[in-house]
């Protein structure tokens, strides 16, 4: 028999809990890197260019699945910050190439170790094998939506 109750209602769904959880995660998220003057979608520009290499703004929407407008408005912030640097594109004048800075890489290791002291609190109520499981799930539920997995 299965030990496992099923929740009812809208609450004990698996899209409603990650939502709700997700919600308030980024918000504790976003409270921790304000003081570099970074919002979460920040942090999320600066890791998608240090995985990659240097990438347009078109490229940069297509992978975080935004509007342009919007990596346009994110780069023009982190240009003023320092974090990235905007280079036409030689071959193709109406392209601009984003790169990471020394001080954007800076900005993402600050940004990493307060995920990473937010991960130790958020998890602090799990044993080491329900973590590790735990990460495991998110990291397949990641991979299975086209998101980067951490690994």
């Amino acid at each position: 028999m299965n030990d496992v109750k099923k929740s009812s209602g809208l609450p004990g769904t698996v899209a409603f809990r990650l939502g709700t959880l997700g919600s308030a995660v980024t918000d504790r998220f976003a409270a921790r890197i304000e003081s570099y003057d970074l919002k979460p979608k920040h942090a999320g520009v600066l890791t998608a260019l240090s995985i990659g290499q240097a990438a347009s703004q078109q490229e940069l929407a297509a992978t975080l699945g935004v509007a342009p407008s919007l990596v346009v408005a994110l780069a023009d912030h982190l240009e003023r910050l320092g974090a990235i640097e905007r280079v036409r594109d030689p071959a193709d004048r109406r392209r601009q190439v984003l790169t990471l800075t020394d001080h954007g890489r800076e900005l993402l290791r600050s940004c990493e170790k307060a995920a990473r002291d937010l991960d130790g609190e958020l998890t602090a109520g799990l044993t080491t094998a329900e973590r590790a499981a735990f990460l495991r799930a998110l990291g397949m539920l990641a991979g299975e939506a086209g998101l980067p997995t951490g690994e």
